[in-house]
């Protein structure tokens, strides 16, 4: 808590405020379970918290007035980078109304102002981390990364010496046994456990580095600042000389929430790697690296050198003079002043508010402590845990403000950590999901061997996908981690929705098995088409054909579905809606008999582009289509290019494979082939599409969905229609007219085949479904429906669905007119029951 002469925010001494909608408080399990005490309690400044966050932090709340699709911002992922206050942003844009920075390598006035203050910024960050000049040098860097490559670079590690790491640290800190490796130094991962062992006199070969994190930014675990110390005590005897060992402390994720005190030490590390942004939210791009004064003339000479860092310097011969302060002679260039002048601010609004970081520390430590407690307290109906979190490893000292975690189902099953984050994001809360760039504890934690990640690598699973689960285990885990202005309120918001999501997932859903298909036997159903959708451009607005117009289904799919895609200028994936929800806002219309594709959109004039191929000025290219490489054409056009950089405000240009345009066009250009040699291995009958040639669904599964999603928001609530259109489908069907039986809702989940215009298809499997389907389709705005009620109604094998994939089968579904398709028409499916 503030102490009585702490320094204070204005107005801070009103009584607390308690938010109107503040999210209840940890859910009591259905069928009459206890519900969960609440033993722990949370430091809020002595009941200070509440004024602050309105304060200083107006966007944690609720959606601004006229923002409803929005909902209320619950940010746990502080570990990632915390929030800059609204005092900061002021004084900062403040300052640059009244004076003039410059870059300090001048000598004119502005120019000398600018370096004062960059000394004086040196000094001030010193006395937060409890040290100061006289101890430690600060090297300003680029971010915390920059920090570390650079201490990998001028420690003098010897041939015969080693590079060894902890398990716990980031890929920041890996990354340097390559060019360690590359100089034939010895490379070895270790536990925290193995240091003493390892730094002992009698193993020491050569000088070494030692590098590990203050704070695991996996699990949390924290570790000792005091190796160095140890390793000082160990060579007490080297006569003045720097020990065998140098020890570099990544302490970016530690001093984000504790203060370093690093003049309590008997014996500080050598290098200390920091990030401003994590501290304190910005500015960013700004990061240190602590260099300790007694070991900087060990320090190995870098053999690059930048402007500013040298005194004297020869063009015809190598003669060149280091600048004599370690700072300028390791700072390449120009520093970053304006972030550097920015750090006054933002140390400014630190002590304003929160009077010191052990404030801080304490506050984030009981904000962990809780939230902990919380986790390990939700149970499914039937006893079994949900969560099931990592950290606590023996060698730590604590753990920091990060709870690492897996969501498990009530028969124990994993749930993919994809689709938690998915519904979280639909309910407004911010966390982190994958390994968190730290292989080793994600290794650990999660029972993953080198062998396994090589084989998921083969399989296509690569860090930030989509893929998380292989074989049922987890490839990565969710975190939520606490900053300085997270409240007990946050953390109640984050169990209540894990447990409204989540509480006995695992039910199968509720889908019925048609009678006659009972025990494996086949029957057959008679349905209608109802609409036939097709998306000229991957994920913008669908174009319904006409219902008195045949279509023509090809081993693509439906004739120009997805025959172009959006490209970002440099980027080497299609763009999508999930994100960039505007691509809804164009809506094409295909017109046969000019063989144009017209372009609509708010505020722009129509815009046309030819279907036929030899009329367009196509340049070789490549794109990426769910993970796998697909040859695609860029549209060279200024007028196109400029009209989609307008309507998407990005820049960007269309693309296409023209034989997906016209296949019996002669003399098109072959496809283009990778510069590296490698073939491009997407199935020629997939085009642009995500899995399959078709995707179906039913007007009676989307009324089924619409009606659970009216039933949860409760009578009187303002529900949207959600049409079979929000789920972007390629054919809609309804029960036949005087059919014998009525379609089921998710009766197509059963299906194992549909005979569409006299072409059959087999159901490859459901359509798994992701935020996308909550944009809606006419006005480009994220909406929590209808993703969240299928989230929690609709489950197959762990993963929401929503319609099922076609893919053609038997002769002729490589090549020709497959069939043709249209409103009104009948279809026959072949329903086989299926466990």
């Amino acid at each position: 808590m503030l102490s009585d002469d702490a320094p204070r925010l204005n107005g801070l001494s009103q009584p607390p405020h308690t938010p109107p909608a503040t999210p209840p408080p940890l859910l009591a399990c259905p069928a009459g379970q206890t519900a969960v005490a609440q033993v722990a309690q949370v430091d809020d400044y002595d009941g200070q918290l509440d004024a602050i966050r309105r304060a200083e932090y107006p966007l944690l709340g609720d959606p601004p007035a006229g923002d409803s699709g929005r909902p209320a911002t619950v940010f746990l992922d502080h570990t990632g980078s915390t929030i800059c206050p609204a005092s900061f942003v002021r004084e900062q844009a403040a300052e640059l109304l009244r004076r003039m920075p410059a870059n300090p390598h001048s000598r004119h006035a502005e120019s000398q102002w600018t370096q004062s203050r960059i000394d004086h910024a040196r000094d001030r960050l010193l006395a937060f981390l409890g040290t100061s000049a006289e101890k430690y040098a600060v090297v300003f860097t680029a971010n915390a990364t920059a920090a570390i490559r650079l201490a990998s670079e001028i420690a003098p590690v010897t041939a015969d010496g080693a590079f060894c790491f902890t398990r716990e640290s980031h890929t920041s800190v890996v990354g340097i046994r390559g060019p360690a490796a590359a100089c034939g130094v010895r490379v070895c991962p270790v536990e925290f456990g193995q240091i003493e062992d390892i730094i002992a006199p009698q193993n020491a070969r050569g000088t070494s580095l030692l590098a590990y994190p203050a704070q695991c930014n996996f699990s949390g675990d924290r570790f000792s600042l005091g190796v160095a110390g140890k390793i000082a005590r160990a060579y007490a005897d080297s006569s003045g000389r720097h020990p065998p060992w140098w020890v570099l402390v990544d302490a970016a994720s530690y001093a984000a929430s504790s203060p370093l005190h690093l003049d309590r030490l008997p014996t500080g590390p050598d290098f200390v790697a920091l990030s401003m942004y994590k501290i304190f939210g910005a500015p960013t791009g700004l990061g240190a690296l602590l260099v300790r004064r007694s070991s900087v003339p060990h320090l190995r000479p870098r053999p690059y050198f930048g402007g500013g860092t040298v005194s004297g310097l020869a063009f015809d011969q190598q003669w060149q003079v280091p600048r004599a302060d370690v700072e300028s002679r390791l700072e390449d260039g120009t520093v970053n002043y304006l972030g550097i002048l920015a750090l006054h601010h933002a140390l400014d609004a630190h002590a304003k508010i929160y009077g010191s970081m052990e404030h801080v520390a304490r506050h984030t430590q009981s904000v962990a402590s809780y939230a902990r407690t919380a986790l390990r307290s939700l149970e499914h109906c039937n006893g079994r845990p949900m969560c099931e979190l990592y950290g606590g490893s023996d060698g730590t000292d604590g753990a920091g403000p990060a709870v690492a975690f897996n969501v498990r189902d009530q028969h124990g099953a994993y749930v993919g950590f994809v689709e938690v984050e998915r519904l979280a994001v639909v309910a407004g809360i911010s966390l982190r999901s994958g390994r968190f760039c730290n292989p080793g504890a994600a290794q650990g934690w999660l029972g993953l061997s080198a062998p396994d990640l090589e084989r998921h690598a083969s399989m296509g699973v690569t860090c930030g996908d989509d893929h998380d689960l292989v074989d049922g285990r987890p490839v990565g885990a969710l975190r939520v981690s606490f900053g300085a202005m997270t409240s007990k309120q946050d953390i109640d918001a984050l169990v209540a929705f894990l447990g409204e999501t989540f509480r006995d997932y695992g039910r199968p859903p509720d889908i019925p098995v048609p009678v006659a298909a009972a025990n494996g036997a086949a029957a057959s159903l008679e349905v209608e088409v109802d609409a036939v959708v097709v998306y000229p451009i991957k994920s913008c607005h669908g174009w319904t054909v006409p219902p008195d117009t045949a279509w023509d289904i090809t081993p693509h799919g439906l004739r120009y579905d997805r025959s172009f895609v959006i490209m970002r200028e440099n980027g080497a994936a299609p763009m999508q809606q999930k994100q960039c929800p505007r691509m809804a806002l164009i809506r094409p219309r295909i017109d046969e008999a000019r063989e144009e594709l017209v372009l609509c959109a708010p505020g722009h004039p129509p815009l046309k582009v030819s279907l036929r191929p030899q009329r367009l000025l196509l340049e070789g290219s490549e794109s990426r289509a769910c993970g796998t490489r697909v040859p695609a054409q860029r549209v060279r056009s200024e007028k196109i290019s400029a009209w989609l950089s307008s309507v998407l405000a990005v820049s960007c240009y269309l693309a296409c494979e023209p034989r997906l345009l016209a296949s019996d066009e002669p003399g098109l250009p072959p496809p283009p082939q990778p510069a590296d040699g490698r073939s491009c291995t997407r199935r020629r009958t997939l085009a642009f599409s995500n899995e399959a040639q078709l995707l179906l669904v039913t007007q009676e599964s989307a009324r089924q969905v619409e009606r659970w999603a009216a039933e949860a928001a409760g009578p009187g609530a303002d529900c949207a229609q959600i049409g079979p259109m929000q789920y972007r489908p390629n054919i809609i069907v309804r029960s036949a007219r005087g059919g014998s039986r009525e379609i089921a809702a998710f009766d197509e989940l059963r299906w194992s085949s549909v005979a569409v215009g006299g072409a059959m298809f087999d159901v490859s499997g459901p359509c798994r479904r992701c935020q996308m389907i909550s944009v809606d389709q006419d006005s480009a705005q994220r909406l929590k429906e209808p993703y969240s009620t299928l989230a929690r109604r609709m489950r197959v094998d762990g993963k929401v669905v929503f319609g099922v994939y076609l893919n053609a089968s038997g002769a002729g579904a490589d090549s020709g007119c497959l069939a043709t398709v249209r409103a009104g028409s009948p279809a026959s499916v072949l329903v086989i029951a299926k466990n």
